[in-house]
């Protein structure tokens, strides 16, 4: 794939000498004479790498305008900004908003070039990182033989089927992107656009920008999220911190199924299909005050709710496997020997939940310990301030030794049912009780059955 680099300069000389300059290195090169010019080649189409003079027609500082535009656009692409009225202040401004390299003119065409080079590299490595990081996370899958993720993965296929909007309810780490993404993918838009946006990040004055686009009085358009997921998939992450005012004008664009862009006259009709997800609970968010309940019945076609990591403790021992797998591939290492039944996993609160588990997995692939003792160190290192143990003790000093016992068979007795997914004879096996005699132990403490 050529490389395309922008050169952006008002005088003519020095335009020709960097194209040739440019050209000469094996590069593919697009030219611009002035500040609307250069605005035209960016909205066209953005470039790989851009070079900049900072003064053109506009005003003294059109380069580092130019560069911030740029920069909004896509934070990856390296703009080199050259000078002949170069100044400490000027550098200082230029690298400030995200400048690659500051040159001053007249420049050595050697240390341009080196300079090029050096951004072309640093563009290949951060596509190649973000291509990577897809393909992992397109390629994980959602594991568990939990209840809840048993049910999950039955109503990926049916919602598949269909063009319903979805919400999608859990807490954060939990999996929400990737139940979006599964869903996108076994459906008939698997071909389009999966395009995410999420609501707690974005400028508060800047949410109509990100979904809507801009007409610019130039001429320029800048395309939004809805335009950008067009024929494809939209899903709106943390969907509840939306403000009310936008919320009011999604909920249009989901009736009309068109909207018009910031400054713009024309009606955009698009075809999204939308999910959104949220882990706050958005009926309380509608008893607040905070959220358009007309919105939710909207967006809430079709409901998926992903319960925490720790109320699902089968789904741990096969996570474990299976990041275990993944990532020591991923590293080129041998595959990592966790043990899948250490209580101090299993009894963690796990508060990040799958993220978190898959994030200590990475740590211990990273460190590289050589044995089995190494691992349980650092994973009780990673989880000591949350380990059920050390609660369990430290709230039993302050009781009598029957309620501490009580208390201690009660915690243990819940997480070994839920790691057995409730079924009472494997239970009462691995804990060395009869059937009859769990059954009247899980009554007696007030423990409820759930297979």
């Amino acid at each position: 794939m050529a490389i395309e680099i922008l050169i952006v300069d008002d005088n003519s000389d020095i335009r020709k000498i960097l194209n040739e300059l440019i050209i000469d290195a094996g590069y593919e090169t697009r030219l611009a004479a002035n500040f609307s010019q250069a605005l035209g080649e960016i909205d066209k189409k953005m470039p790989d790498v851009a070079i900049l003079d900072v003064k053109l027609d506009k005003g003294d500082n059109d380069g580092i305008e130019l560069l911030s535009y740029i920069k909004s656009k896509n934070h990856d692409v390296p703009v080199i900004i050259i000078t002949g009225h170069a100044n400490i202040e000027m550098a200082v401004n230029s690298l400030k908003h995200g400048a690659f390299e500051f040159v001053e003119k007249p420049f050595d065409q050697a240390r341009l070039l080196n300079f090029v080079s050096r951004a072309v590299e640093n563009l290949k490595l951060k596509t190649q990182n973000k291509e990577y990081e897809n393909k992992l996370f397109s390629s994980y899958e959602l594991i568990g033989n939990s209840k809840n993720i048993i049910n999950i993965r039955d109503q990926i296929k049916k919602i598949s089927l269909t063009e319903s909007r979805v919400l999608i309810n859990g807490p954060s780490g939990s999996g929400k992107e990737l139940i979006a993404r599964k869903i996108h993918k076994s459906s008939k838009r698997n071909d389009k656009p999966f395009v995410i946006i999420n609501g707690a990040l974005l400028d508060s004055e800047k949410y109509e920008l990100e979904l809507f686009g801009e007409e610019k009085s130039n001429g320029s358009i800048s395309y939004g999220a809805l335009e950008k997921a067009n024929k494809g998939t939209l899903l709106v992450d943390q969907v509840s911190e939306i403000p009310l005012n936008i919320q009011s004008k999604i909920l249009r664009v989901l009736i009309d199924q068109k909207f018009k862009r910031l400054n713009g006259n024309n009606d955009i009709n698009v075809n999204v299909r939308l999910i959104c997800s949220s882990n706050k609970n958005l009926k309380e968010e509608i008893d607040l005050g905070n959220f358009r309940e007309d919105l939710y019945h909207r967006l809430n076609v079709f409901e998926i709710n992903i319960e925490p990591l720790n109320e699902r403790i089968s789904d741990i021992p096969l996570l474990i496997k299976y990041f275990s797998k993944v990532i020591s591939e991923n590293y080129n290492m041998k595959k990592l020997n966790i043990d899948e039944n250490d209580s101090y996993i299993l009894n963690h609160k796990w508060h990040g939940n799958v993220r978190e588990l898959r994030n200590l997995i990475e740590r211990i692939a990273i460190l590289q310990p050589e044995t089995q003792e190494k691992i349980s160190n650092i994973v009780k290192e990673s989880l000591k301030s949350d380990n059920f143990s050390e609660k369990v003790t430290e709230n039993s000093l302050s009781i009598p030794l029957k309620e501490a016992r009580e208390k201690f068979e009660k915690e243990y007795l819940t997480i070994q049912l839920k790691k057995f997914n409730g079924n009472i004879s494997k239970t009462a096996t691995f804990v060395g009780m009869e059937r009859s005699a769990l059954h009247r132990k899980l009554k007696g403490l007030g423990i409820k059955e759930f297979n």
